[in-house]
């Protein structure tokens, strides 16, 4: 199989689940592009839409709800919506590039490559395979306008939503969110600790903002460790910050100043499965694949400060069906959600609850279709 995947670099999801494919399938033989669409165009346009999403994340998170608030109203106006507009330009680049490429399905865990082949395909172009896989727990935006060939998405508890928003019940598939193996991967926490060069005898909380350092991290920080010292607790936070090269300057002062063995600021890292498997309890803002990577590897797990949109749409689902703990504010009700996940019984339905309610084979039952569809 000739697959190709399409991607875009706003937040770090959408390339994870791409990822999570692509290793998959290139396990089993298959060849396997990944790539950026935008960089048919320009590596420039593909880096400036990039950035353009992650400073608005960091910088003014409620600009960003508000934005995905009049997504919301737009949608239910007749006619395409301007994304779709916007990426003409771009399709007729992803044309000349199929018509040279031979590819047998084309698969996309991000809404606007979905729009591309929507164009080309309503310029009549005959196009492989088309897969669009959702990466929240939720249908977002623009999703009914697209018209692909089949649709990922989380699960079975997702169905009526997508159905509602006119998307073809024949067409859903719901495998789950995809992750890399390494989620799946069968490694104690001792064992994880051991490598990490972490101590057996410390209690160990993983923060996170995300692929961008978004959310109250600082604030978090200081109410994490005010906890440990209430609980005479023998604790450290780990902060690993992503992309964000100004909070991990910012922590790392806070570390020699305040924090010296209480606080370990991390960059960008591909060790996301071992820490969390170290960790006594996660903590990170509700993006769809660090929630799914947390449920399918079983963690004590606290959501906090959702990006207003679907990352409120994905806490939501995670809380009311008893995987998460959710947190708006941390200054009001994070030391509380630490206290309960003290509690062993609650921490141990947590994660038979996260098992029940989240597809945990999801990249193999994607590729075990892909090869079946394909041939």
């Amino acid at each position: 199989m000739e697959a190709l995947i399409l991607s875009c670099s706003t937040g770090g999801g959408h390339n994870a689940a791409g990822s999570a494919i692509k290793e998959e399938l290139e396990s089993r033989g298959h060849s396997v592009t990944m790539m950026d669409p935008y960089e048919l165009e320009s590596h420039k346009l593909a880096v400036e839409i990039g950035n353009a999403y992650v400073k608005l994340v960091q910088k003014t998170p409620r600009t960003f709800g508000f934005v995905y608030m009049l997504g919301s109203i737009v949608r239910r106006a007749p006619g395409k919506s301007p994304v779709y507009y916007a990426n003409i330009t771009v399709a007729k680049k992803l044309k000349k590039y199929l018509d040279t490429h031979h590819t047998d399905a084309i698969i996309m865990p991000h809404l606007f490559p979905a729009e591309l082949v929507t164009y080309l395909k309503k310029k009549g172009i005959k196009l492989p395979l088309t897969v669009f896989v959702a990466t929240d727990y939720t249908c977002i935006p623009f999703t009914e306008e697209t018209d692909c060939d089949y649709y990922v998405i989380p699960g079975e508890a997702q169905k009526k939503e997508f159905i509602k928003r006119k998307i073809p019940k024949d067409k859903l598939l719901p495998f789950g969110i995809p992750v890399r193996s390494a989620f799946s991967d069968e490694i104690s926490m001792e064992s994880a600790r051991d490598e990490l060069k972490l101590a057996h005898d410390k209690r160990y909380v993983l923060l996170t903002g995300g692929s961008i350092g978004a959310g109250s991290i600082s604030k978090s920080i200081d109410i994490i460790i005010k906890h440990f010292k209430k609980n005479n607790i023998s604790g450290e936070v780990i902060v690993v910050c992503g992309n964000n090269k100004k909070l991990i300057g910012s922590l790392r002062k806070r570390v020699k100043k305040y924090y010296d063995g209480k606080l370990t600021v991390i960059g960008k890292t591909d060790r996301m499965a071992l820490y969390m498997r170290a960790c006594d309890v996660f903590i990170s803002k509700p993006g769809g694949l660090s929630s799914t990577e947390a449920a399918v590897l079983g963690t004590a797990y606290i959501h906090i400060t959702p990006i207003p949109g679907c990352e409120t749409k994905n806490m939501r689902f995670f809380s009311k069906s008893g995987m998460s703990i959710a947190v708006n504010n941390p200054q009001r009700s994070l030391e509380k959600a630490l206290d309960q996940c003290m509690d062993k019984e609650k921490i141990q339905n947590m994660k038979k609850s996260q098992h029940a309610n989240i597809p945990l084979h999801a990249r193999e039952d994607i590729c075990d279709w892909l090869e079946k569809v394909c041939g």
